[in-house]
């Protein structure tokens, strides 16, 4: 099971292991202050796209097609992350204001379709 999770928001037993999935340090959170068993910058759309769409949900459905590609250029990237939803719960941790249109999300979406798939 893939959860997901604002980085503001207590830790709880249930979030299983907790990877933070951006590129850049959540502001006001210190490093020893976060649980996580992992962070992966690299899992992150690119700096380029991340600008591009700009938490802008007109452009959601592109920003995802986009961010897929680069995902499926990268599977070293979040394949701990499979791993570890395979075997456990695992909880995405992003720092955006707009639960619904941002990269943990798409993310998601894209480890469900691989966990689908076999």
């Amino acid at each position: 099971m893939i959860r997901l999770k604002r980085v503001y928001e207590a830790a709880r037993p249930a979030d299983g292991e907790r990877f933070l999935v951006e590129r850049l340090w959540p502001r006001g959170i210190k490093k020893e202050a976060l649980r996580l068993d992992g962070w992966l910058p690299e899992v992150a759309p690119t700096p380029a796209l991340r600008k591009w769409f700009h938490h802008d949900p007109a452009r959601w459905a592109e920003f995802q097609e986009r961010y897929r590609a680069e995902l499926d250029a990268r599977p070293e990237a979040w394949a701990i992350l499979l791993e570890a939803a395979r075997k456990d719960t695992v909880t995405l941790l992003f720092s955006s204001r707009d639960a619904e249109h941002n990269n943990a999300v798409a993310l998601k979406l894209y480890l469900e379709a691989k966990l689908r798939r076999g």
